[in-house]
Formats: structure tokens, C-alpha cells, sequence
């Protein structure tokens, strides 16, 4: 009897383990897609699969680090702090968990918490300099500057080949207005590190203040040249420029901050300025309704508009225009000068009249001591101009003061693979989840047989059920969160499939609802099921070869020694799936997309050239080929194919040929 109960409790401990295990083994599966999901930039995705991750194991800290993550990256300042704080209270001696709550706090503005938390975090990691120079930035935010200073002068004392803090101790002294000391912290900056392009955009402005116009123009010139995306430093160089009447050379700083940022106030408006002063009227007139579209009551920009009409014939939009600026300004005397010469043009002589009139009797009071001030209202109204004179209406306006914003020196600072879009290339092809959102190409829709075969057979067999539908397109990194009820039908299907085929068909559908869900381990899973039956299937073949692409691009940044081997697997199954179909434009376009995201372009465009022999239409293969042209050095080349493939609808290619 004591046997029997003996082997009893075995079996029950024996089952029990095993189910610790499955569930510990479904977390990590979870955690695993959240974490592609996470370096894929679907946030919304990976927070799905961090929520199934906690409500298995609550306890767990880590899949409330990874959902702060998530919603960090979002903007979702509280949340990420909430579920930082959940992840602290669960396991209060993992440093970054304080670092990435200390920058949700930092910004939400409350830097009293964020300073706590780097002192915590410096407790747990004294060596760690980013927390030093994080706590001690939010000092100066919060106007603490000799505490600053004190912060600083340690960090210093620990790192002294450290630039920042150097940088950080001249941007206290501008706040303190003592530009001399200033200038001598930046100076010792860049004898720590001459390639620092804050502390050349610091001196750059210190000198456009001093007006050392030559100085100002070095010093931003060697910024831009380490930071070249900097848009403010473009407009500052241009006023700098200007003062030594390089005015071609402001005109291209004007153009080039409006190629990185379209809807710059200052760029416009300064552009329309400089088209004036050169006789470009028209297009001056264009800048000058943008800057109006942006705001509508700037007196300013109205004013000089009103003048580029008066001088190219649109007297009536003058008119308008120098109305509603003598509305506000009823004594302004050359507004009021021009309407009246517009008036006259027209022959609406007793309106002409009026102005003078009130020309000479504003003239008159002023000889008396008797004029009308400007009120407070309308002072304030005008905004963003460091003068408010409308009589330099045709001065170019700088920003009152210039703006700094700290780079905290953080895990959590940008976006997990900070890629710029522009310069990335373009996805894989292969089946895929239908969407709602429509792709960036709408002119082309990709066609490979033995998919088109594949796809009707899956059509026929769910007639009418759009949640199934799938199609051959874009393998977008971040393109699906509404697939799970997919994926739950789909594993119903299988369990009661009444044939091997269906089933089989199933688990390949399934397979790409995972791959759509960025879930490639399950999809892996349920490809190689496929092929196991079928070790001839093309489509399960080249569904496999992508999802292990991308997983080995995001092993890359996790376990680069497993990315490797992966490597070697997806070049094999490439060249397998080439020997089965020869020249095959969409295999063709994979693989040379795939060389091209591992750097090697020589090898990419080879395969780009052959894809566009095959199927000329394709904007994807010109887009990519072009995109592997200019990383290896033949801009000519990849400005031809950019051409080419915003002709065939992928319009984002125009913005990376103009750059």
C-alpha cells in the first residue's frame, strides 16, 4: 500500500514538473517573439506578447522590464514607469531597471524621481559614467547649477578623457550668461574629443551672438560635418553666411534644413527673406504661404507677402494682405504708404486719399507727443521673431534663444535598432497575412507561380473567411498584430483535420500567421512539419529561408555566434531554392535583398540585375539594387535606379535620390 502511494506521489510530482516545464518553455517562447517584435519596432505587437508573458508568471520581472520597454518606445511615459516600478519591486538589484525607469521620469519632466533613480543606480554601479552625467543634467534642468557644478567636477575627477561632462559644465555657464567661461569649457571639450559636434554648434552660436561671423561659419561647418542632419545649425550657418554676403552659400543651407525638416517656421520664412532680397519673387511668395499656412496671423510674413503681390501685379492680394497688418498696427506708416500706392494703380482714388490722409495726421501727432503705443496683446501675438519692429519686416529672424536639448546617455534613448528608414532596404517577399493597410506600392502586386498555386488552394478551402486570407507581398518587419485569432482557428483546424493533406495545408497557413506575428521559432516549427511530409515543397522552402533571414538578423544583435550558423543554413536553402526554380525573379530578389542586408553588395546587385531582366516592373529589385549601389560607392548608378523605381510607384525613392 505504502508503494502504491509512494509511486502515486511520483507520478503526480513527475506530471507537475512537466508542466512547470511546458509553461516555463511557453514564457520563454513569448518573451523570445516579444523581443523580435521588440527589435522589429512593432510595439504594439511585442507588448501583446509580453501581456500573455505576465499573466502566466506575474512573479517574473522581466517581461515588466520588456513591456516598460514597449511602451517607452511608444511615448507612453506613466505606463513605462508603472511597469518599470512592478519589475523594481520584483527585483530591486537589476541596475537598468532604475535607468529605464530615471529616463520615463526625465521625460515626463519629473526630475526629483529621476535623480533618485540614478542614485540608486550609481549605488548599485559607481562605474557606470552615464549615470553620473544623467543625474547631474538633471540638475541643470531643474536649475540646481551649483549642485550641477559640484556633479560635474566628480565626474570629471573620475573620467577625465570623458567629453561630456566638460560640454555639460559650458552649457551651466551659457545658463548663468557667462559666455567667457563658457567658451573655455567648450574649448576644453574639444581638447578632449575635436570630433564633439554639440560643443562646435555651442561655439558656433556663442559666435554668431559675438557677431564673429567667419568664426560662426567654421565652427558650424565643422558641426555639420559630424552631424550633418542638424537642421538648427543649417538655419544658424545660413545667418552667418549671410552677414558675409555668401548669399548662394545660405541659399543651400536654407534648401538643405528644408530637405530634413519641411515644416521648418524659421527656414521658410528666412528662405522667403533671402528670394526676396535676390528677385526670386514668386518663389519667395511660396515660402511666404507656407510660413502662413503654418501661421496665419504673422504679421510679418503677411507684410512681405503683401509687398512680393504689390510687385508682381496682385494689387487686390496686397491690399488684402497690408489690411490686416494696418488692422493691427493703424499707425504703421509704410503699410499704409504701399496700400495707398495700390489704391492709386487702380484707380480707387478716394481710398488712396484716406491713407495719406491718415499718413499725415499720424505724422502730425507723432510732431505734437501725441501717438497710440502698441498693446500688450498685440506684442505677444507676434511670435517667434527676436524683433517685433513691423518696419524690419524684410530682416531674417533668428530664434530668441537658442534651444538645447540634452542627449541622455541611456540604453533607452532612441529606438532599439536606430535605423534611419531612408537608408534601409526593402523587405523580403514572400506569403504573408492580408492587411488593412495598403503597401507603399500600390502599382505592383508580386506574382510567383507555384505561390499563385498555393494560395488557391488555400482560397477554396476557406471561401468567404477574409480573417484567413493571405497573399503574396511585402514580409513587412512590423506588420501584424491581429493574426492570434488566426493562429488559434488555425490550430483547431489541424487538431480536427480528417486527412494528412489538409492538415498539412493548415500548419502552412499557420505557419505564415506566425510569420506575420513576427513569431518566427513557431513558424520555423511548423515549416519544417510541412517539409518533413514534403521536402519538395517550394513555398514551404522559401517561407522557411525568410523567417530564418530574419531570424538571423535579429540573432545578430542578440547571439551573433548563432546567427552565423543560421547564416550558413539560410545561403543553403537560398541556392536549394535556386536550383529547384532557375532565375526565379522573386527568389532572385530575396536572396540578393538578403546579401544586401548583410553587406555584400557587389554580390546583391548581381542578383538585383538578373530580377530586372526578369521582371522589369519591379520598383522593390530598383529600389534595393540602388540602395546597394550607393553603400558601395556608385552614386550615379543608384541615382538611376531611384529614378527608376519612384517612377514605378515606390515614391520614397525620390527622397533618398534628391538626399
Amino acid at each position: 500500500m505504502r508503494i502504491l502511494c509512494f509511486i502515486g506521489v511520483m507520478i503526480l510530482h513527475s506530471s507537475l514538473f512537466i508542466h512547470h516545464l511546458r509553461a516555463q518553455y511557453n514564457v520563454n517562447r513569448l518573451l523570445t517573439s516579444g523581443r523580435i517584435a521588440l527589435h522589429y519596432e512593432d510595439y504594439v505587437l511585442s507588448i501583446q506578447y509580453f501581456n500573455q508573458a505576465i499573466s502566466q508568471k506575474p512573479y517574473l520581472w522581466e517581461p515588466w522590464e520588456l513591456r516598460a520597454i514597449a511602451k517607452y518606445y511608444l511615448d507612453d511615459w506613466q505606463g513605462a514607469a508603472e511597469d518599470a516600478s512592478q519589475a523594481i519591486s520584483l527585483n530591486p538589484y537589476i541596475t537598468n531597471l532604475y535607468d529605464l525607469r530615471g529616463i520615463t521620469y526625465i521625460r515626463q519632466k519629473d526630475y526629483d524621481r529621476a535623480i533618485a533613480d540614478y542614485g540608486k543606480a550609481i549605488a548599485l554601479d559607481p562605474d557606470n559614467r552615464g549615470y553620473w552625467s544623467n543625474r547631474a543634467a538633471c540638475y541643470i534642468e531643474k536649475h540646481s547649477y551649483d549642485t550641477a557644478h559640484q556633479q560635474l567636477d566628480i565626474i570629471i575627477g573620475k573620467w577625465k578623457n570623458y567629453a561630456q561632462p566638460y560640454l555639460m559644465k559650458s552649457e551651466v555657464f551659457l545658463l548663468q550668461k557667462d559666455t567667457t567661461e563658457a567658451l573655455t569649457w567648450i574649448d576644453r571639450t574639444l581638447g578632449v574629443e575635436s570630433y564633439n559636434a554639440e560643443a562646435w554648434r555651442m561655439k558656433g552660436y556663442i559666435s554668431l551672438q559675438r557677431e564673429q561671423w567667419r568664426t560662426a561659419d567654421t565652427c558650424l561647418t565643422k558641426s555639420l560635418h559630424y552631424k550633418p542632419k542638424d537642421v538648427n545649425c543649417y538655419i544658424n550657418r545660413a545667418v552667418a553666411r549671410l552677414r558675409l554676403n555668401n548669399l548662394r552659400g545660405a541659399m543651400a543651407d536654407y534648401d538643405t534644413a528644408l530637405e530634413h525638416d519641411p515644416n521648418n517656421f524659421l527656414a521658410h520664412y528666412n528662405r522667403g527673406i533671402l528670394r526676396q532680397q535676390v528677385g526670386d519673387d514668386n518663389r519667395a511668395i511660396e515660402d511666404f504661404n507656407y510660413v502662413l499656412s503654418l501661421e496665419p496671423g504673422n504679421i510679418m510674413a503677411l507684410f512681405n507677402r503683401a509687398t512680393l503681390l504689390d510687385r508682381t501685379g496682385d494689387l487686390r492680394g496686397a491690399i488684402r494682405d497690408y489690411s490686416i497688418v494696418i488692422r493691427q498696427f493703424p499707425n504703421f506708416w509704410t503699410g499704409l504708404h504701399y496700400r495707398a500706392a495700390c489704391y492709386r494703380r487702380l484707380g480707387m482714388t478716394a481710398k488712396a486719399e484716406q491713407d495719406e490722409f491718415r499718413i499725415m495726421k499720424a505724422q502730425m501727432n507723432k510732431h505734437m507727443g501725441i501717438q497710440n503705443r502698441w498693446s500688450k496683446a498685440k506684442l505677444s501675438a507676434m511670435r517667434k521673431l527676436s524683433d517685433i519692429d513691423p518696419e524690419k519686416y524684410n530682416q531674417i529672424v533668428v530664434d530668441d534663444e537658442q534651444q538645447k536639448e540634452h542627449e541622455y546617455d541611456s540604453a533607452y534613448r532612441g529606438k532599439v535598432q536606430n535605423r534611419a528608414t531612408a537608408d534601409a532596404f526593402q523587405p523580403y517577399v514572400a506569403l504573408t497575412m492580408s492587411s488593412s493597410q495598403r503597401d507603399n506600392v500600390s502599382t505592383y502586386i508580386p506574382y510567383e507561380q507555384h505561390a499563385s498555386q498555393l494560395l488557391e488552394q488555400m482560397h477554396s478551402l476557406f471561401r468567404g473567411n477574409d480573417l484567413l486570407s493571405m497573399r503574396l507581398g511585402n514580409v513587412s518587419e512590423a506588420n501584424g498584430t491581429e493574426t492570434f485569432a488566426a493562429i488559434d482557428s488555425l490550430t483547431s483546424m489541424i487538431s480536427h483535420a480528417r486527412s494528412t493533406d489538409k492538415a498539412l495545408t493548415y500548419t502552412m497557413m499557420r505557419a505564415v500567421a506566425h510569420s506575420s506575428a513576427l513569431n518566427y521559432q513557431d513558424a520555423i516549427t511548423d515549416l519544417n512539419t510541412v517539409l518533413a511530409d514534403k521536402p519538395d515543397d517550394f513555398v514551404a522552402l522559401w517561407q522557411l529561408t525568410i523567417c530564418k533571414a530574419m531570424m538571423a538578423e535579429y540573432e545578430k544583435h542578440t547571439t551573433p555566434k548563432e546567427a552565423e550558423l543560421r547564416n550558413f543554413d539560410v545561403q543553403e536553402s537560398f541556392e536549394r531554392l535556386l536550383r529547384m526554380s532557375p532565375d526565379n525573379p522573386m527568389i532572385l530578389y530575396c536572396y540578393g535583398t538578403y546579401n544586401a542586408r548583410n553587406g555584400r553588395y557587389e554580390e546583391a546587385i548581381k542578383q538585383f540585375t538578373r530580377v530586372i531582366q526578369q521582371s522589369s516592373r519591379m520598383p522593390y529589385a530598383y529600389y534595393n539594387r540602388g540602395l546597394a549601389y550607393l553603400k558601395s560607392g556608385h552614386p550615379l548608378e543608384a541615382r538611376r535606379d531611384f529614378s527608376k523605381s519612384g517612377e514605378l510607384g515606390l515614391y520614397g525613392a525620390y527622397n533618398l535620390m534628391k538626399k
